[in-house]
C-alpha cells in the first residue's frame, strides 16, 4: 500500500494518491491532472476510483478531466447531483482497491453531500481517514457555504456537522492518521494548524471544535469569527457540479504571446483586467497603469479569487518570461478561464515601446518611522482582523484587504497615508487596486508590520 499527499501551498490544499497491487485511487484532485497521470505511469497502476469529499468551493477539481483521461469513475456522497456520470455512494459503502478497502462515511455539515473516506489496510485494520473539509487539523469545515434559502440555515448545517463529528469521527481509534483536504491559509476554516497530517487522538485533545461539551456550544463556537466567504466560491462550486473546459484549451489561451499593440487592443476591446503577477518589489518600480498586482510567490490563486471575484473576468497577464504557463495553470485552478494571453517580453517590452508606466511609492520601515515622527498621517493596516488584534502599530487603522471594495473610497478621502500588511505582499495588492481607482497619495511600507517591529525594537513598543 502506498499513500502520497500532494500538497499545494498556494491553495493550502491536499490531494491524495493511493496505490495497492497495481490499482490506484485519487482523492480531491486539482484541475491540472498531469502530476496524477505521472504517478500512475511511475507505478504502472490503473486508476480505479476518483474520490471527491464534496463539491469544492475554493478550487476547481480535476475530477472531470481525470475521468475522461483514465475512464475511472467519480465518487460523490449522498444527495450529490452532478451534471456528469458519477457513482453516488451510500453511507458505509466500501470500495476495494488492491488488497485494501475504503469506506465512505457520510458526514454532512460543511456541505450536505460531504464524505470522509476511512481506509482499511491489508490486515483489515483502520489505518487513516481522509477527512475532506469535515475535519481539519485544529478546526472543522465552515458550515456557511451550503445554505439554501428557506431550507437550511447556517445553524442547521453546524448542527449536522456536530452530529457527523460526534457519531462518525469521534468513535474511531486514536491512532488513526487524519489527512485533511486543507491546511493553514485556506478560507475553508478559521483556525487550522500548519501541519498537514496528525493522529485523531491528538485532534481529540487539541482541536477546539472536538472539545465542546454540547451541540449548542459547538454551534456557537464554530460560527464565531467566521468572515464572509470569498465571492468566487459559488462559481467554483457550480463548475465542479456541471463540468468545465479542458484545462489544456485554457492554458493554450493563457500562454498566447501578444505584442504591445495586440495587448492594448484586447485590453480595450474586452475591458480586461491587466494582472501583473511579478514580485511586489519589481511591480512597485514600474507597471502598466491600472494593472493589479497579485504575485505568484504568495497565495496567488485564493487572492485572485477574492479580489477579481467573477471567474468570467477577462484577464491579460504580465509576468516574467518563462512563467506564463505556471500563471495560466494557477488561474485555472480557481476557475479563471477567460485568459486572453500574456504580454510577450513582459514589462520590458512595454517600456521599450515607449509606453506609460506607473509606480508605487514604496518606503523602508526606517523611512516610515522617521517620517511618522515628523508627520502623523493615517496608517492603514490591511492584515486580517485576528492579525491586527495580535499586535499592531499604535495608531494604525485596520482595513482588511479582502474588504477593500468597502473601504477604498474612505482611503481616497485622506490627503496622504501609509499602507502596510505583514510583509508587503498584500499591501502591494491593495496599493495596485487603489492606484487603479485613482488614489495615489500614499506610501507603501516594504516588509510590512514585521519590518516595523524590527525597526522599533528595542527602542519602543509598536
Amino acid at each position: 500500500m502506498k499513500i502520497e499527499q500532494i500538497y499545494t501551498g498556494c491553495l493550502a490544499q491536499g490531494a491524495y494518491y493511493i496505490e495497492s497491487k497495481g490499482e490506484a485511487a485519487i482523492i480531491d484532485p486539482l484541475r491540472e491532472i498531469k502530476p496524477y497521470l505521472e504517478l500512475l505511469e511511475r507505478d504502472s497502476a490503473t486508476l480505479k476510483y476518483i474520490f471527491e469529499t464534496h463539491f469544492h468551493a475554493d478550487f476547481v477539481s480535476g475530477h472531470v478531466d481525470l475521468s475522461k483521461a483514465t475512464g475511472a469513475p467519480i465518487i460523490y456522497g449522498p444527495g450529490a447531483n452532478p451534471e456528469f456520470d458519477a457513482i453516488i455512494a451510500e453511507d458505509g459503502q466500501e470500495f476495494v482497491l488492491g488488497d485494501i478497502r475504503i469506506k465512505a462515511l457520510h458526514t454532512p455539515g460543511h456541505t450536505m453531500e460531504s464524505l470522509c473516506y476511512l481506509l482499511y489496510d491489508a490486515d483489515g485494520k483502520e489505518h487513516c481517514l481522509f477527512s475532506g473539509d469535515t475535519l481539519f487539523l485544529g478546526d472543522v469545515g465552515r458550515p456557511d457555504l451550503a445554505q439554501k434559502a428557506g431550507e437550511l440555515t447556517v445553524e442547521d448545517l453546524a448542527g449536522y456537522l456536530y452530529d457527523s463529528l460526534m457519531n462518525k469521527i469521534m468513535p474511531l481509534p486514536d491512532e488513526l492518521i487524519v489527512y485533511p483536504a486543507h491546511g493553514a491559509g485556506s478560507a475553508c476554516g478559521k483556525n487550522m494548524m500548519k501541519e498537514t497530517s496528525d493522529t485523531l487522538g491528538h485532534q481529540k485533545e487539541t482541536n477546539y471544535a472536538l472539545r465542546q461539551p454540547d451541540k449548542t456550544t459547538f454551534i456557537r463556537e464554530v460560527l464565531e469569527g467566521l468572515t464572509p466567504p470569498p465571492g468566487y466560491f459559488g462559481q467554483n462550486v457550480q463548475m465542479n457540479k456541471t463540468g468545465y473546459d479542458d484545462i489544456n484549451s485554457v492554458i493554450k489561451k493563457g500562454i498566447r504571446g501578444l505584442s504591445v499593440a495586440e495587448f492594448e487592443a484586447l485590453a480595450n476591446e474586452h475591458n480586461a483586467i491587466v494582472l501583473d503577477v511579478r514580485k511586489s518589489e519589481d511591480f512597485s518600480r514600474g507597471f502598466i497603469p491600472r494593472s493589479i498586482n497579485i504575485g505568484l510567490e504568495g497565495q496567488f490563486a485564493p487572492w485572485v479569487g477574492a479580489i477579481l471575484v467573477d471567474t468570467m473576468t477577462p484577464i491579460l497577464i504580465v509576468t516574467y518570461p518563462g512563467k506564463e504557463k505556471e500563471t495560466s495553470i494557477r488561474l485555472s485552478r480557481v476557475g479563471f478561464d477567460h485568459q486572453l494571453g500574456h504580454l510577450s517580453g513582459g514589462i520590458e517590452a512595454w517600456i521599450k515601446a515607449g509606453k506609460e508606466t506607473d509606480r508605487v511609492d514604496r518606503i523602508s520601515s526606517k523611512t516610515f518611522i522617521d517620517q511618522y515622527n515628523v508627520k502623523s498621517i493615517p496608517v492603514l493596516d490591511v492584515r486580517a482582523d485576528n492579525e491586527f488584534e495580535a499586535g499592531h502599530f499604535h495608531n494604525a487603522i485596520n482595513l482588511p484587504l479582502n474588504e477593500i471594495n468597502q473601504w477604498s473610497d474612505r482611503a481616497g478621502q485622506y490627503e496622504e497615508f501609509y499602507i502596510h500588511c505583514a510583509g508587503g505582499y498584500r499591501s502591494m495588492i491593495a496599493a495596485s487596486i487603489l492606484k487603479s481607482r485613482g488614489i495615489h497619495h500614499f506610501y507603501e511600507i516594504n516588509g510590512g508590520y514585521k519590518a516595523i517591529r524590527e525597526e522599533l525594537s528595542p527602542r519602543e513598543s509598536v
